[in-house]
């Protein structure tokens, strides 16, 4: 996946984007703004595994 492919102007870590990937993709999309959206409430400027964890876990997976 390209870091063009994820949007907002966020860096993403490594393993967050291979988090990213084992989501469906008919569901990534809205997975991948959710979790963007949780790293901006945090202040976050890079997408840590730890955040696509709580994005799964608040998506009931």
């Amino acid at each position: 996946m390209a870091d063009s492919d994820l949007t907002g102007g966020l860096q993403w870590t490594a393993e967050a984007k291979t988090k990213l990937k084992n989501i469906p993709f008919f569901v990534r999309t809205q997975a991948r703004q959710r979790i963007e959206q949780l790293a901006r409430e945090a202040d976050l400027e890079v997408v840590t595994p730890e955040i696509v964890e709580q994005a799964r876990l608040e998506f009931g997976q």
